[in-house]
C-alpha cells in the first residue's frame, strides 16, 4: 500500500502530500521500542523461558467431543522414569471450574467430557517427550455419548451442563411489530469457526515460591483476572499467585487460555519445582477458544426508495461446551444486527447455546463480525430488487450522531458513516490486468494457477461495519497507572498488556508531550501492580492511556509550581516544548532537566470512563461507551470455472477519532484488513461430528503474504470523541469486521451467486460463463 495513506494523519487520500509529522509526542510515527529486539529474534518470549531444576509439562486431553469417564488410571504414568507428578481434577485444592464471566468450564473433566481436546490430567516429567509418553501412558475409559454438535438442536436435547444448553436470549424489542415495507428481501446465513491462530506458541513457566504460593509466567492479556482464577483453583489467597506477563506475541483474543496456565501452577505446587509447557500447534487449536460460528436469519422490509422500514433477525451463536464470551459477543450481535443503519423498527431474536463443538470465546470483532455479513447482504439483495446501486441504497440509510439505535442508545459521539462510504466509493478503481500486461500473471490461483484469463471476473463490493468500544452492559472499565521520573527519565508503570496495540508506545508518547522528556521507559507488567483490566476493545488506549496522561499531568503540575510561584503566575501560563519550559511572555525559559534539578517526581492516577447498562428483557438500554465505523471497498478477480478468488484491492475508509500515531495506525488498519480477508477466504476450522479434522496450520489456511491484497487507506476521519481521553477511536477490530462482507459482496457481485456463507467455497463461487 502507499506509505504516504499509510502514515496519514489527516483525512485524505493516498495521492495528496504528507503532512509534516512531530518527532516525538502524541502524532509522531514513534516506532514501539522493542522493534529491534524482535526482528533480531532477541525478544523473550514465553517459550524462551528457563529455571533451574525446570519440568516439562504436558496435558492428557481427550479424543471424543462427548463422553462419559468411567475411570481414570494415572499408575501407568507415575511408574514411567522421570515422571514426577500426575494430576487430576481429584488433585485441586480450589475451584474445580473456572471462566473468566461464567465459572463453568473445568480445569480438568470429571465424570463428563464436553468437547474434543478437553484436558484430563496433567504431567509433570523430567524431559518433554517423556512428560508425552507418561500422559499418553494415563488409562482412561470413556463410554462415548452422542454429541450435540448442531446449535438449533441444542434447545431439545438434553442439558449437556448442569446449567442447561441456553447460555443466554436476548429478545430486542423497537417500534411497531406490524409495519411492513413494500419490498421485502429474506436471507439465511452461516459463518464458520475461525481460530485465533496465534503465531507464536502458548507457552508458559510456573515458579513455586517459599512462602507455598506460586509465580506463573505466562503471555496473558488480563493478568489480574488470570491471578484471580488460579488464586481460587489453587485454593490461595490472591497475593500467594503472582501473574508475571512474559513477552507477547500478538493477540487477536485471549492469548493464553487458563486451561494452559492452571495445571502448570497444580503441577509446580505439587512438585515443588519450576515447571514449563509449551504447547503443539494441536493443543493450541483444542484447547483455547475460537470465534463463535453463527447462523443468521434475516428479513428487511424497505420502501420504494430503498429506505428502511423494518428489520427482523434471528441470530444463533454456537457457544461449544462452555460460555466463555458467549454473553457479551450475543449481546454485541444483537445490538449491532442492523448496522450503521437507520431503522425505525427491528425486531431481533438472540440466542447463545452450549453443544458439544469446540469451545467459542472473545476474538477480536466478536459478534459484530457475524451479523455484519449479514446484514450488508441483505442490502445488497435490496440495491438489487430496487435497481439501486449498492452505495447508492446505503446512503439513504446511514447512520449519523444523534440518530438512536435498536437499542434506544443514542449515538453520541461522532458517526461520519456517509463521508466514509463516499470516501471508497470515489477512490479510483485498479486498473483491470489487460491495462497492465505485466500484471496478467495475477490471476486467482496464484502464479501457478490452472485458471484461465477468458474465465476470470472482476467484482467490486461494499460494506459498512461498526463496533463497540471498551466493554459493555456495565463492564466497570477502570484503568490505574504510575508516572516517574528522576534523572531526567520517566518510567511509566501500569499493568496494561502490549498485545501488538501499541500501548507501550502511545505511553511514552503521552509522557513526551506532557513532560517535554524523550527518555520514557515502560515498566513490565505482573500483578503486583494494579488492574488494568483486558487488552480489548481498544480499552488500553482510552482507559489505561488515560490513566498515563492524568498520571503525567499531575507529575507536570509538580514541575510547574516551583516555577509558578517563584515567577508569581499560574502554572496554566507555562508550556513544555522541545524539553524546555516557557512562559507565555517570554520571562521564563528553562530547560525540563534544569527545572528537574536531580529532583524525583511521581503521581498515580486512575481513568473510568462513564457508566453503561445491560440491556434490558427487550434489548433496550444504554450498553456501550462508544462506538467506531469503517467503510470497505473490495476489488476481487474470481474464476468462474474454478470458483477461486484473489483479493485485488481493499480501499478503506476508518472513523478514528485523533491519529496517534500514524505508522501504528495504519499497521493495525492493514493487519484488520488481511484478518478480515483470511475470515472472508480461508480460515474455517472443520469438525466432523464434533472432533476437529486437521488441527494444524496446513489443514487451518491462514492467508500469508502473498495473500495480502493491495490495501489503501483512503480517509481517516479525525472528528475527536470528545469523551475519550485523546478523542481516539479503537482501529483495529471494526476493519476485521467489515472486510469480510466487502469481499464477499464483491465476489457475488463478480459471480452472482448469493455467497451467504462464510469463509467462501470455491464451488459457491463457480458461476455460468455467460456471468
Amino acid at each position: 500500500m502507499s506509505n504516504d495513506a499509510a502514515t496519514t494523519a489527516t483525512p485524505r487520500t493516498s495521492d495528496s502530500p504528507r503532512p509534516e509529522q512531530p518527532a516525538h509526542g502524541l502524532g509522531a510515527s514513534l516506532p514501539p521500542a522493542d522493534a529491534r529486539a524482535k526482528t533480531e529474534g532477541t525478544f523473550p518470549y514465553a517459550s524462551d523461558l528457563w529455571a533451574e531444576g525446570l519440568l516439562w509439562a504436558a496435558i492428557l486431553r481427550s479424543p471424543h467431543p462427548h463422553a462419559r469417564i468411567v475411570s481414570v488410571d494415572t499408575s501407568g504414568a507415575l511408574e514411567m522414569s522421570g515422571v514426577r507428578a500426575v494430576v487430576t481434577h481429584e488433585d485441586i485444592p480450589g475451584d474445580t471450574a473456572y471462566g473468566r464471566r461464567i465459572a463453568d468450564r473445568p480445569v480438568f473433566a470429571s465424570d463428563l467430557v464436553r468437547h474434543h481436546g478437553e484436558a484430563i490430567a496433567a504431567v509433570a516429567a523430567d524431559h518433554p517427550d517423556t512428560a508425552r509418553l507418561a500422559a499418553a501412558a494415563i488409562a482412561v475409559e470413556y463410554e462415548v455419548l452422542e454429541p450435540v454438535t448442531d446449535p438449533e438442536k441444542a434447545f431439545e436435547a438434553e442439558p449437556l451442563h448442569p446449567d442447561g444448553n441456553l447460555i443466554r436470549h436476548i429478545p430486542l424489542r423497537y417500534g411497531d411489530p406490524d409495519a411492513m415495507g413494500e419490498v421485502v428481501v429474506e436471507g439465511l446465513y452461516r459463518i464458520g469457526r475461525q481460530d485465533p491462530a496465534p503465531i507464536g506458541a502458548e507457552a508458559g513457566l510456573a515458579v513455586p515460591r517459599p512462602d507455598g504460593g506460586v509465580e506463573l509466567y505466562v503471555a496473558s492479556t488480563d493478568p489480574h483476572t488470570d491471578r484471580d482464577l488460579a488464586a481460587a483453583c489453587f485454593g490461595l489467597a490472591p497475593d500467594r499467585v503472582k501473574v508475571v506477563v512474559t513477552g507477547v506475541p500478538g493477540a487477536t483474543g485471549d492469548r493464553e487460555d487458563p486451561g494452559f496456565q492452571l495445571p502448570l501452577g497444580l503441577l509446580a505446587l505439587r512438585t515443588g519445582c519450576p515447571v514449563k509447557l509449551t504447547a503443539t500447534r494441536e493443543e493450541s487449536f483444542l484447547g483455547h477458544a475460537h470465534r463463535h460460528p453463527t447462523l443468521l436469519r434475516y428479513r428487511h422490509h424497505a420502501d420504494a426508495e430503498g429506505r428502511l422500514v423494518k428489520v427482523e433477525a434471528q441470530l444463533l451463536l454456537d457457544a461449544g461446551a462452555y460460555a466463555d464470551a458467549s454473553s457479551e459477543s450475543l449481546a454485541a450481535a444483537v445490538a449491532f444486527a442492523c448496522g450503521p443503519y437507520v431503522v425505525p423498527h427491528a425486531f431481533i431474536e438472540g440466542w447463545a447455546v452450549r453443544t458439544n463443538n469446540p469451545p467459542s470465546g472473545h476474538v477480536r470483532g466478536e459478534g459484530a463480525m457475524q451479523v455484519c455479513a449479514a446484514y450488508e447482504a441483505q442490502m445488497d439483495k435490496l440495491a438489487v430488487k430496487l435497481g439501486l446501486d449498492p452505495t447508492d441504497i446505503r446512503l439513504r440509510n446511514v447512520l449519523a450522531t444523534g440518530d438512536i439505535l435498536p437499542t434506544g442508545q443514542t449515538v453520541t459521539c461522532p458517526a461520519p458513516v456517509a463521508e466514509l462510504l463516499e470516501a471508497v466509493r470515489d477512490f479510483p478503481l485498479p486498473p483491470l490486468p489487460k491495462d497492465s500486461p505485466e500484471d496478467d500473471w495475477l490471476l486467482p490461483g496464484g502464479p501457478e494457477g490452472a485458471g484461465e484469463p477468458g474465465a476470470v471476473r472482476r467484482g467490486v463490493g461494499y460494506a459498512l461495519g461498526m463496533v463497540h468500544m471498551l466493554g459493555a452492559e456495565g463492564a466497570d472499565e477502570v484503568s490505574t497507572a504510575t508516572v516517574k521520573v528522576h534523572d531526567g527519565v520517566a518510567t511509566v508503570i501500569c499493568a496494561a498488556v502490549e498485545t501488538g496495540s501499541g500501548f507501550s508506545t502511545l505511553a511514552r508518547q503521552v509522557v513526551q508531550e506532557t513532560l517535554g522528556i524523550d527518555e520514557v521507559h515502560v515498566a513490565s507488567v505482573d500483578t503486583d501492580q494494579p488492574p488494568a483490566g483486558p487488552a480489548a476493545h481498544g480499552r488500553h488506549t482510552w482507559v489505561s492511556g488515560g490513566a498515563v496522561e492524568r498520571a503525567a499531568k499531575m507529575v507536570r503540575t509538580q514541575l510547574l509550581q516551583p516555577l509558578a510561584h517563584q515567577f508569581g503566575m499560574s502554572t496554566e501560563l507555562l508550556q513544555i516544548a522541545d524539553g524546555k519550559i516557557t512562559s507565555y511572555d517570554g520571562v521564563l525559559s528553562v530547560t525540563v532537566t534544569e527545572a528537574l534539578d536531580g529532583k524525583e517526581l511521581w503521581a498515580t492516577a486512575q481513568c473510568r470512563p462513564h457508566p453503561t447498562e445491560p440491556l434490558d428483557e427487550s434489548g433496550q438500554g444504554d450498553a456501550f461507551v462508544g462506538m467506531a465505523f469503517c467503510a470497505v471497498r473490495a476489488v476481487v478477480d474470481v474464476d468462474i470455472e474454478l470458483g477461486s478468488v484473489r483479493v485485488v484491492e481493499m480501499a478503506v475508509a476508518q472513523d478514528v477519532g485523533r491519529v496517534l500515531n500514524p505508522a501504528q495506525l495504519a499497521t493495525r488498519i492493514e493487519a484488520g484488513v488481511t484478518l478480515g480477508v483470511g475470515t472472508a477466504l480461508t480460515e474455517n476450522l472443520r469438525t466432523a461430528r464434533g472432533v476437529i479434522r486437521r488441527p494444524d496450520l496446513t489443514g487451518y489456511a491462514l492467508p500469508t503474504s502473498l495473500d495480502a491484497p493491495d490495501i489503501r487507506i483512503v480517509k481517516l476521519i479525525e472528528e475527536r470523541d470528545v469523551v475519550a481521553p485523546f478523542g481516539a477511536k479503537a482501529a483495529s477490530a471494526v476493519p476485521v469486521v467489515t472486510s469480510p462482507a466487502a469481499v464477499a459482496a464483491a465476489v457475488r457481485a463478480a459471480t452472482g451467486r448469493p455467497i451467504n456463507r462464510l469463509p467462501i467455497r470455491p464451488q459457491a463461487a463457480v458461476a455460468p460463463p455467460n456471468v
